[in-house]
């Protein structure tokens, strides 16, 4: 593999679907330090490889297997699986054995979770880590950003999505989003509890995405949590321009006969507890995917930020050899 300065690092894309498509054109389109080296599936026929075919990209349509056997693969660093959990565990097996990083854009969760704004920095040398989900990376630096300020008791999460955007495999992982999303709300956006819901609104014509986030806290200084969600935003802006807040945060406090308190951590319930609610809307870029696929934008604009990160952290280390 080359380890020139000034090259651009090369990564491959299994999964020839709206996710790996999508992110194949981010990095021809947007990244400055990736170069896209190969993208595989399992459907020769399938709109991601004849499209990868036009832009001059190395294809294979014997999945993961085809991948190692391409000449392109021995520069290969990076590969972004779009696949699904089940098949990603085979995939990570396989890859890793041979040396490369795997960007996990599935539910498995072999490797840590890694949303940019909040740990992207934190896992730079680990040869898997994983994308959470989509409702992950919109609604966790949202809890993130309120931990910073106030301990979050409990943290729930709804994601809306199209229902148009959700392909195959989203629709197979629907148990994995959940339960990956709510562990994630945890581990890195720092809840005490964590809940995830994912909703697939069969509205015509399709509704952008829509994420609710609600975090059960302790008297505080609503204030600073708003300044903290507002800075929030803003750092996911830088790479997912169509992220916005719909209105102003919201607080609320929970009253002793309030079911919410219910939800709370044992040893907590009897004190003073506040709920901060975000309402959140993600527009897609439209690259590939319409723009009210802002629920596939987000994963794909992580998983390149993700990269570009790693890329750029390598650099960094051959430089100071």
């Amino acid at each position: 593999m080359s380890s020139e300065t000034n090259a651009r690092t090369k990564v491959a894309v299994i999964g020839s679907g709206n996710i790996g498509t999508d992110l194949m054109i981010k990095v021809l389109r947007l990244s400055d330090s990736l170069e896209m080296a190969a993208m595989v599936g399992i459907d020769p026929d399938s709109d991601g490889l004849a499209r990868a075919r036009r832009l001059k990209v190395a294809t294979a349509h014997e999945g993961v297997n085809g991948l190692v056997k391409m000449d392109e693969f021995a520069d290969v660093e990076i590969v972004f699986d779009a696949t699904s959990a089940g098949a990603h565990r085979r995939h990570d097996e396989l890859l890793r054995a041979l040396g490369r990083t795997l960007i996990d854009l599935t539910p498995a969760a072999i490797g840590p979770y890694v949303v940019p704004p909040v740990n992207g920095e934190a896992h730079l040398d680990v040869p898997n880590v994983n994308m959470v989900t989509c409702g992950g990376q919109a609604t966790i630096p949202i809890v993130a950003a309120v931990s910073a300020v106030t301990p979050v008791r409990y943290g729930e999460i709804v994601a809306s999505i199209a229902s148009r955007s959700a392909g195959p495999g989203t629709r197979a992982n629907i148990d994995e989003f959940t339960e990956t999303t709510a562990s994630a709300i945890e581990q890195v956006g720092g809840a005490a509890r964590g809940k995830a819901v994912i909703i697939l609104n069969p509205a015509e014509p399709p509704l952008i995405m829509r994420d609710t986030v609600h975090c059960l806290v302790s008297d505080c200084d609503t204030e600073a949590v708003t300044a903290s969600i507002e800075e929030m935003v803003g750092r996911v802006q830088g790479y997912v321009p169509g992220y916005r807040l719909k209105q102003k945060v919201q607080f609320d406090r929970v009253t002793a006969d309030d079911p919410l308190r219910g939800l709370l951590p044992d040893g907590a319930a009897g004190a003073d507890a506040v709920k901060v609610s975000v309402f959140l809307e993600v527009e897609g870029a439209a690259h590939y995917l319409p723009a009210y696929a802002g629920n596939l934008d987000i994963m794909t604009s992580a998983a390149l930020r993700t990269a570009e990160r790693m890329a750029a952290h390598r650099s960094s280390e051959v430089a100071a050899r």
